[in-house]
């Protein structure tokens, strides 16, 4: 049974594994240091060079599982020992130069950074080469290519650069923490840090004190995730862990979607607030725009504050598909209201560390939210909220013309010609990852099925249209 698209994802879960596995068991620093030996037994490297460089860098991974460099802000990290099997990158001249009398390549290279051997085949000087591409472009054989490093390749905001010893190093004044890096790196290099320690131990207390409730939010996209069980046994599953109660992320998308209408109407122009990645893009990288990003805390911020609000001593953990989650709920807006964020990854290897075999178990049951703030999860889906709550809520008068953006290249493109003021719309749904929540680096699987999925869902939704959602709110 298959339950991670990649065997880095695979190696990223057993670390968790193992480290919850003795944290529910206080034996965590008592063997932590037995680990890597525990994942990679006997004397033979499986995935490196040798098996001692195989156990250090697994030692670095469970540092992470235990929440990394606190003195880093970011919660994405690089661990430098794994970062060492990549090329360089940068423009080169491959194999299919054929020594042209052309020359393009030459002409249009304003560093004159192209020289040709005896034979005419064009080479690339380093020490003046730009990386500006304009070879690549003119050369009628395609024979140079962009070998640019698979981190950087994924990161759209270009917060990856290489340091002198080739590793990878991350800009945070430019990381909106999408985890693009972490899900595309080959080598798992570059990680997310884990707050699953923390999980543990608010469940843990949650079994001593009987008036300490512990509430799962969970995210739409779970709909799409945990393909060999049923969605509901994997909420008994959650249950099973010692979570009080399993709350829809999408009830509190449909709060959100409910006000980010009115004040859409309000304000004539807006950007959307649920995405933490598309928010902090857009704080770093358009600030001018960011007085028009939705006021609204994001839906499981949302939600959060309703059962804080309501329920005294309730404690909230949100399980999702976003690495940019564990920013945002550090954030002192949101902080008050989110305890700890685990993603699905983590929820499975929680699940393993308590040999909580979910298609073991009975099915229970979401009826929290209603189709729109379910189709949150995936592109498109906020837009669509968001015109059936003008809707809903009789504002006829106000003409939406939405942007929904699949990915950060097109949140790029529909901010900038915002900040011109020449885009053709006046709301913008901005999600980071390609296809929306449903393409999270904190996905177990990643794929365009995971639409159908949560589209499948939303049909299944109890409540039908956004106010009866929002008018039952029982979730006690």
């Amino acid at each position: 049974m298959r339950k991670f698209d990649t065997k880095v994802q695979h190696l990223k879960y057993k670390v968790l594994r193992e480290v919850a596995r003795l944290a529910w068991r206080d034996e965590l620093l008592e063997h932590i240091t037995d680990i890597p030996k525990t994942i990679v037994p006997g004397n033979e490297a499986t995935m490196r060079c040798c098996i001692y460089k195989e156990r250090a860098i697994l030692s670095e991974r469970v540092k992470l599982a235990m929440g990394g460099d606190r003195a880093n802000p970011n919660v994405i990290e690089v661990i430098d020992i794994a970062c060492d099997e990549c090329p360089v990158g940068g423009y080169k001249v491959t194999d299919a130069c054929r020594g042209c009398l052309a020359h393009r390549c030459e002409d249009v290279c304003r560093r004159g950074a192209i020289s040709f051997d005896a034979a005419h085949v064009a080479h690339i000087d380093k020490t003046k080469c730009v990386e500006c591409g304009q070879c690549a472009k003119v050369c009628p054989y395609g024979a140079i290519m962009d070998f640019k490093r698979p981190c950087e390749r994924s990161c759209k905001v270009g917060a990856i650069s290489m340091r002198e010893d080739m590793a990878a190093s991350i800009n945070n004044d430019k990381c909106i923490s999408c985890g693009a890096c972490v899900y595309q790196c080959p080598f798992g290099a570059i990680s997310d840090k884990s707050y699953i320690l923390d999980t543990i131990d608010i469940l843990k207390k949650s079994e001593s004190n009987q008036k300490y409730k512990v509430y799962a939010v969970v995210a739409p996209s779970i709909s799409s995730q945990f393909t060999y069980a049923k969605l509901g046994q994997v909420i008994s599953g959650i249950k099973a862990l010692g979570f009080h109660t399993v709350v829809e992320a999408a009830l509190g998308a449909d709060m959100v979607a409910y006000n980010e209408a009115a004040e859409l109407a309000e304000k004539g122009f807006l950007t959307s607030s649920c995405c933490p990645a598309f928010v902090s893009y857009v704080q770093k990288a358009f600030p001018d725009l960011a007085p028009y990003v939705s006021h609204n805390l994001s839906p499981v911020g949302t939600i959060s504050k309703y059962i804080k609000d309501t329920t005294p001593g309730a404690k909230i953990v949100f399980i999702g598909p976003c690495t940019a989650k564990k920013m945002e709920f550090q954030k002192p807006e949101v902080a008050p209201y989110i305890d700890s964020v685990i993603t699905f990854e983590e929820l499975q290897a929680l699940f393993d560390s308590k040999d909580i075999d979910i298609t073991s178990l009975g099915e229970d049951v979401l009826d929290n939210a209603s189709y729109f703030g379910r189709i949150f999860a995936r592109c498109g889906g906020l837009s669509d909220a968001v015109k059936e709550a003008l809707k809903e809520q009789g504002i006829d008068n106000f003409d939406l013309k939405a942007v929904s953006c699949d990915g950060i290249e097109a949140c790029r493109m529909a901010l900038l010609k915002a900040s011109k003021r020449v885009l053709d719309g006046n709301f913008i749904e901005g999600m980071a990852c390609t296809g929306g929540c449903i393409g999270g680096a904190g996905c177990l699987t990643h794929g365009e099925k995971n639409k159908a999925e949560v589209d499948k869902y939303g049909r299944e939704a109890h409540e039908k249209t956004i106010q009866d959602a929002i008018g039952v709110l029982n979730i006690h």
